[in-house]
């Protein structure tokens, strides 16, 4: 981070628990033992603070929002309503610019697979992997409460916005690399007809950012669903290749992936949801991970380039374009992108 960000992000802390401070005074609450925590975004911060029955954790904004209009509690209301797991709203004050939620500690499902057993771990993922079927249940749901998340989609300009932005970050950003315009176009046409493709798919209610550092272990063991703010309308297959495909340090066996997949569609068919070939979903999955693999190696390439943080994402660029080969090669498709990714893994 550049040292005048450095000095806008300070003076931001400051101003939030500050602010913070106010407002529990005014609450009643006497003890003022405020922790920070790690933001997710520059737009928020997070503190630990005392409440009225222990603990809460305080999201503090920018600047004031309409709480009727805010994305986190619209997406939150609705899924509350639906029966998905999400921290409980305590106080809501958007002059103010803050939410006050449910802590639900800090054991994070990543954590749970570095000091958990096998058969933790793979309990975990079941609940997790039906919590997505329950998701995607709601969408009938989100569309008759009128929810930001039923109006926002993956369509066709937003996943082609994410491939752009890949290109122009692992290629230019990371590699400084310039390309021939041959190579280019070829490449551009092939990532035009992965976004085209996925847009075409029925949508149903996703989260948009679901893995493990996404899912909550609260004290009763239970799953607990946070950072859900940017729930869109997408394939059935997004989340199911977020959580099990993200951040990996090396391609899972295809044999997993399969049970997996299976093992989703049961769970789908359990929530009363339209059933879907395997084949067909295999293939969908497939090129689902093609698109959401190289969105994450933009990501991954624009901070370690651009914003300094190669200590932290770097280390997850070629994993993350290895599992995006492996599903290009079985898909036998995309030849240029095969490629080119081959000669710079190599």
């Amino acid at each position: 981070m550049s040292s005048a960000k450095q000095v806008v992000s300070n003076a931001f802390e400051s101003s939030a628990s500050e602010r913070l401070a106010r407002f529990i005074a005014g609450q009643g609450i006497t003890s003022l033992e405020i922790t920070p925590l790690t933001p997710d975004a520059s737009t928020r911060k997070y503190f630990r603070i005392p409440w009225k029955k222990g603990k809460a954790i305080a999201a503090v904004y920018a600047e004031a929002f309409d709480p009727q209009f805010h994305p986190y509690l619209d997406v939150t209301r609705l899924f509350a309503d639906a029966g998905i797991p999400v921290p409980q709203i305590y106080a809501v004050d958007g002059t103010a610019g803050m939410i006050i939620q449910e802590d639900l500690g800090d054991q994070q499902l990543f954590h749970a697979y570095e000091d958990e057993t096998e058969e933790q771990c793979d309990e975990h993922k079941e609940e997790a992997i039906k919590l997505i079927a329950k998701i995607q249940a709601a969408t009938e749901k989100a569309v008759e409460m009128q929810s930001i998340a039923s109006r926002l989609a993956f369509d066709e300009a937003k996943l082609s916005w994410e491939l752009d932005f890949f290109f122009e970050h692992f290629f230019g950003s990371l590699r400084q690399e310039t390309l021939r315009h041959s190579e280019t176009a070829e490449l551009k046409a092939e990532l035009n007809d992965i976004a085209a493709e996925l847009a075409n798919a029925p949508r149903v209610l996703c989260h948009r950012d679901y893995h493990a550092s996404n899912l909550m272990i609260d004290n009763k063991r239970r799953l607990r669903v946070i950072d859900h703010q940017d729930a869109r309308m997408g394939p059935a297959s997004y989340d199911l290749v977020s959580f099990l495909l993200d951040r990996q340090p090396c391609p899972p066996s295809l044999a997993e992936l399969r049970g997996h997949r299976l093992f989703f569609l049961e769970e789908r068919r359990r929530q009363g949801l339209a059933a879907i070939d395997p084949d067909d979903f295999a293939n969908e999955f497939r090129l689902m991970t093609i698109q959401r693999g190289l969105k994450a190696t933009g990501t991954f390439s624009y901070q370690t380039a651009v914003s300094g943080r190669g200590a932290v994402y770097e280390q997850f660029i070629q994993p993350t374009l290895e599992i995006v080969l492996q599903a290009a090669d079985w898909l036998e498709r995309f030849p240029t992108l095969r490629r080119m990714i081959k000669e710079r893994l190599n």
